[in-house]
């Protein structure tokens, strides 16, 4: 039972290390972001709030009823078919959508670098687990045991060609 505690209390500490450097690498990232990318991100953090949907919706209701001539003493100064409030509504949809996209990219880069390193890792772990698959061959064939005819195993004892997995998935984009 104890072995058993000894693996989930070593898993959890993988997981949560493996957490830690992740956070690690966009900490890192997040620091080194310029000027624009900061101002970027804290407005896609703004745009995607509800206080900014309520502030809109705010907006728009005043501005349809101001220029609608439902509040009195107040001249309406866009009437229907509101041309201007059209102008001020896609000057803000292009200025979300470059906001967006530039926190995205950014993002994207991030996560194209996580991409990489889990790569790298599961290539280390093909060569480890393909080292002891050899080396558990290794014991059964002292022990008498005959795996020449597993033809699954055999292959499986073959390294991997990186190369040709590269270049299939290559193909395919």
């Amino acid at each position: 039972m104890d072995v058993f505690d000894d693996d989930k209390n070593a898993n959890r500490a993988s997981r949560e290390m493996g957490r830690k450097m992740i956070r690690s690498l966009k900490a890192r990232a997040d620091e080194r972001r310029t000027a624009s990318e900061k101002f970027a991100d804290w407005m896609t953090h703004w745009f995607g709030s509800v206080g900014f949907l309520v502030f809109n919706l705010l907006l728009f209701v005043t501005w349809l009823l101001v220029n609608t001539g439902k509040i009195s003493g107040i001249k309406p100064f866009d009437p229907y078919p509101f041309t201007f409030l059209t102008m001020v509504v896609s000057l803000e949809a292009i200025i979300l959508a470059i906001t967006v996209l530039i926190s995205q990219n950014r993002e994207m880069k991030l996560a194209d670098l996580r991409d990489e390193i889990d790569l790298r890792v599961d290539m280390i772990a093909e060569k480890e687990v393909t080292k002891i698959m050899k080396l558990v061959v290794l014991l059964a064939e002292k022990n008498g045991v005959d795996l020449s005819k597993d033809l699954e195993l055999q292959e499986m004892l073959k390294p991997t060609d990186m190369g040709r997995i590269q270049k299939v998935l290559e193909r395919q984009i």
